[in-house]
């Protein structure tokens, strides 16, 4: 008998028995933190005997909070969810892997999702039109003209693969759907002796804010596109078991300050604290006065803060947000009798709480927050909004150069009339995004802020592109419940879609004078968005500088038109009596704010908007979709193709080796992102990507972005450190210049060109290539493409100073080995320029069952001298190891299919 049969247990709720796991009486569950009790009842749950046993149990139950991570645990997730872009690959390569089962002789539909797997289609809206009546309408027009392709084959998956839903354009963001309708908190499932078995929800999602749903006591993060296919396939997640940070939260948010300047602030703490790798937990009597769409808000911002997940307990804020919603009264009862059976409850105020230990100690008085952004380029640099006019002028410099005009440009439009714009003027400001959209406080504030501006006269500067993009269509049903949309359509903030939109770089074009007179002047033009990203080139081509705001600030920003502005002493304009209107003056109090949410959000809204979430408008229900367990791939589309991983693969791998005589593709500095790696945005002609599709006869205007070309590996190839804000400083170690973008120089030729079209020269003659990079490598969206990309040019290692999570993971999952320089070590340390070619030794051992703590690397100059160091190999679990000896996740699961 396994603990997984002792554990059996009955538990009633709304008069109903469920078989269940039960962890109440297993020594020493009491004192865990909650995310941690989760994992016990993941893994009691799914004990085998081989990948996951009592021991694993064992050692959990004894977690030591001051130890560093070293027991590997075997994680289960309950569900997978997706967005589009991430999520259009996964079923492309399941799509392939069909056929490859075929190829190797095996049943295709062999291939299907092993557990409940969504897909929310929300990446692809983009704000082409903007500032009319019918703004909605028209963006979703263009959006199914542009994307009919990977709709039709996204609906082929809806039929052709079991456990796959699919929820269609227009409906919301992934994360909002997610907890608004998705999630469980408690899931059942009838089993084979017909009883019905209640179990703990969980869920990764390839997108790297799935975080969110922390926010309801779901525990689960993002995963690479490659992990979550794994996931899909029945895998379970391989990582070490954490350290856990305890956040106590005390007192109240101040007047005047909103959710997201909370969020920005303990972004901010915890970056500094240094979080990376480890569990967030919020905890303490205080988290009962913060309302769960904050909650959801502060785990959504979990990447940013660079932790794998920010959480929440259960307890009955959870359980009015689930009857607010729309779930049933039985499915809030099963909530309820489950997280007190299991000592899940966290309730700080019940007699039974046990304060959890962690492994450290965080703590925020709410009542200290006050206003802020981030920017330019990071969610985590936050700036007091009081400093912001001044830390601009501080920062604005290194945006210009010599080619900058600093007077003001006269710009004349049919759309928007005549006018000057200058460097630090706002071009975009957008209401955007998971983080703040699934949260009514700061909407309606944003509402109540153009409803006061409104009255008195003020409207946004005319060169601002203005977009409201909420996350669910339920924020459309309260703004206009509560009277508030026809204030924001006064100000020019009407809907756009329901979607991503400018916060994944879909922010649209600038009107083509506006866009024209920014680059014939070199000029600094800003972005100002209620979003989680900001990072370089991420959200328009045209804008330098980004910065991340709560809704009601946005529209302060569009009113005031540009960064280089002070709240404080400078007036937004002048109402009819030609008073001075300053921010305070059209500010709602919280007070304000929170009677207007108490009475215009209701759970009917949910109830009806949620009623048909996978039946998809006229748009979608009409498209033609082929049919069969193969998908006919076309070999016209653009959009979609046959994947080339599995070309070629053998029932059993190849032995790894050790590489020899490698060039350098790229060298890098700190903190590029997967948007320097692999960018979502568009692209242009002249790029390698924009090049293969003129070939192929598509016009520039219908070229998309790289975000919505996922499917097509050719697209994504080219686009790999592609993105225009990429320096790769090997241009400089041989004397070029470092043009921004995809460039590189190519030793076999002695030329700088495109990365992409060295990478061709190089495989062609059989050269293996390392990337070369500082700390923090890989930061940013969970984006499965950086690895994908990074392997087809060809690359079979990273050398960097550290990693982010996921990054080194999915580099892994494609069979890309990732290597750290010697602890405080650098390239530049070490005397190393991109010039050398590389030796690698100690791969080989891998083929032994074993893997090295270090590979030795030896760096050859171009004088014939040698830098040699020992790289740590970052493959952290076996289950990394025989993925790599597999040449990837996909290869590793495809043959255990097979068996």
């Amino acid at each position: 008998m396994s603990l997984r049969d002792d554990q059996l247990a009955t538990l009633k709720a709304a008069g109903k028995d469920f078989d269940y796991y039960n962890i109440a009486n297993l020594d020493g569950i009491d004192h865990l933190p909650y995310s941690l009790k989760v994992l016990v009842e993941n893994l009691v749950r799914n004990i085998d005997g081989a990948n996951i046993t009592d021991e694993h149990v064992k050692t959990l139950l004894d977690w030591d909070p001051n130890a560093e991570p070293s027991h590997e645990i075997q994680f289960t997730p309950s569900r997978v969810i997706m967005q589009d872009f991430t999520g259009v690959p996964c079923i492309v390569d399941l799509a392939t892997m069909r056929d490859a089962v075929k190829d190797l002789g095996g049943d295709p539909e062999v291939i299907n999702p092993q557990v409940q797997s969504d897909m929310v289609i929300d990446h692809s809206v983009q704000i082409d039109k903007y500032g009319i009546a019918d703004a909605v309408q028209q963006n979703m027009d263009i959006e199914y003209q542009r994307n009919g392709e990977r709709y039709q084959f996204l609906r082929w998956g809806q039929q052709a693969f079991k456990n796959f839903r699919v929820v269609p354009p227009g409906t919301g963001i992934i994360h909002q759907v997610n907890i608004e309708y998705l999630a469980k908190v408690v899931m059942s499932k009838a089993e084979a002796n017909g009883n019905t078995l209640a179990y703990l929800d969980s869920c990764v999602g390839t997108d790297s804010h799935t975080t969110t749903e922390n926010g309801l006591g779901v525990l689960g993060w993002g995963v690479g596109g490659i992990e979550a296919e794994a996931a899909m396939l029945g895998q379970p997640i391989s990582m070490l078991v954490p350290r856990v940070v305890g956040f106590k939260l005390t007192g109240s948010i101040p007047e005047g300050v909103t959710a997201t300047d909370v969020v920005l602030t303990i972004t901010d703490m915890l970056r500094k604290h240094g979080v990376v790798g480890k569990f967030v937990e919020f905890y303490g009597e205080g988290i009962a006065s913060v309302p769960l769409a904050n909650r959801a808000t502060i785990g959504n911002m979990g990447p940013e803060f660079g932790s794998t997940c920010g959480i929440f307990p259960i307890d009955n804020v959870t359980l009015d947000y689930l009857r607010l919603t729309g779930r049933s009264e039985e499915q809030v009862a099963l909530v309820e009798a489950y997280a007190k059976a299991n000592k899940l409850w966290g309730d700080a105020s019940d007699p039974d709480y046990v304060e959890p230990q962690y492994s450290e100690y965080e703590e925020l008085d709410l009542g200290t927050v006050v206003p802020s952004i981030a920017g330019p380029k990071r969610p985590q640099d936050r700036i007091l909004l009081s400093e912001a006019k001044s830390m601009f002028e501080k920062t604005v410099p290194a945006y210009e150069t010599e080619k900058t005009v600093k007077d003001p440009v006269a710009v004349s439009t049919d759309f928007r009339g005549d006018f000057d714009i200058e460097n630090g003027d706002v071009a975009i400001a957008s209401i955007t995004s998971c983080t703040n959209t699934s949260n009514p406080s700061v909407m309606i504030a944003a509402g109540l802020i153009a409803r006061n501006a409104h009255a008195k006269g003020l409207k946004p500067k005319p060169w601002v592109k203005t977009s409201l993009a909420p996350g669910s269509q339920v924020v459309a049903d309260y703004l206009k419940a509560a009277g508030l949309q026809d204030d924001l359509d006064a100000l020019g903030y009407q809907l756009v879609g329901f979607g991503c939109a400018t916060c994944i770089g879909n922010s649209g074009p600038l009107l083509p004078e506006i866009s024209e007179a920014i680059n014939a002047n070199d000029l600094t033009v800003t972005a100002v968005l209620s979003g989680n990203r900001n990072f370089e080139g991420r959200i328009s081509p045209d804008v330098k500088m980004n910065y991340l705001a709560s809704p009601p600030l946005v529209i302060a920003y569009a009113l005031a038109g540009t960064m280089d502005f002070d709240f404080e002493t400078q007036p937004l304009g002048t109402d009819a009596d030609g008073n001075d209107v300053y921010l305070k003056d059209i500010w709602p109090t919280n007070a304000e704010v929170a009677a207007v949410v108490d009475g215009s959000v209701n759970r009917e809204m949910f109830l009806k908007d949620y009623a048909s979430v996978f039946d998809g408008d006229h748009r979608w229900k009409g498209l033609d979709v082929p049919e069969g367990e193969l998908f006919a791939w076309n070999d016209k589309s653009t959009y979609v193709r046959k994947q080339t991983f599995f070309d070629g693969m053998k029932a059993t791998p190849d032995p790894v080796a050790d590489i020899h005589g490698a060039r350098v593709l790229a060298l890098l500095g700190d903190s590029v992102t997967t948007d320097h790696i692999s960018p979502a945005g568009a692209f242009k002609a002249s790029s390698p990507a924009g090049k293969y599709l003129t070939e192929r006869g598509v016009e520039p205007k219908n070229f998309n972005s790289y975000g919505s070309r996922r499917g097509n590996h050719e697209i994504m190839v080219r686009g790999t450190f592609g993105n225009i804000r990429l320096r790769n400083q090997l241009l400089a170690s041989v004397g070029e210049e470092v043009t921004p973008g995809g460039f590189t120089y190519d030793f076999l030729a002695k030329k700088p060109t495109t990365i992409f079209e060295a990478s061709r020269d190089y495989i062609d003659n059989k050269v293996p290539l390392v990337v070369l990079a500082g700390k923090e490598y890989g930061t940013g969206s969970s984006r499965d493409w950086a690895a994908k990309g990074t392997v087809m040019l060809g690359v079979k290692a990273v050398i960097t100073e550290s990693f982010e999570r996921i990054h080194r993971s999915n580099l892994i999952g494609m069979g890309v080995l990732p290597l750290q320089f010697p602890a405080g070590e650098s390239y530049e340390s070490l005397g190393l320029n991109g010039t050398e070619t590389y030796d690698i030794a100690g791969v080989e051992k891998l083929n032994e069952g074993v893997t090295p703590k270090t590979v030795h690397v030896t760096a050859t100059h171009e004088d014939g001298s040698k830098t040699e160091f020992d790289a740590v190999v970052r493959i952290d679990t076996p289950g990394e190891a025989d993925y790599y000896r597999n040449g990837g996740i996909l290869q590793y699961v495809l043959r255990n299919l097979m068996k």
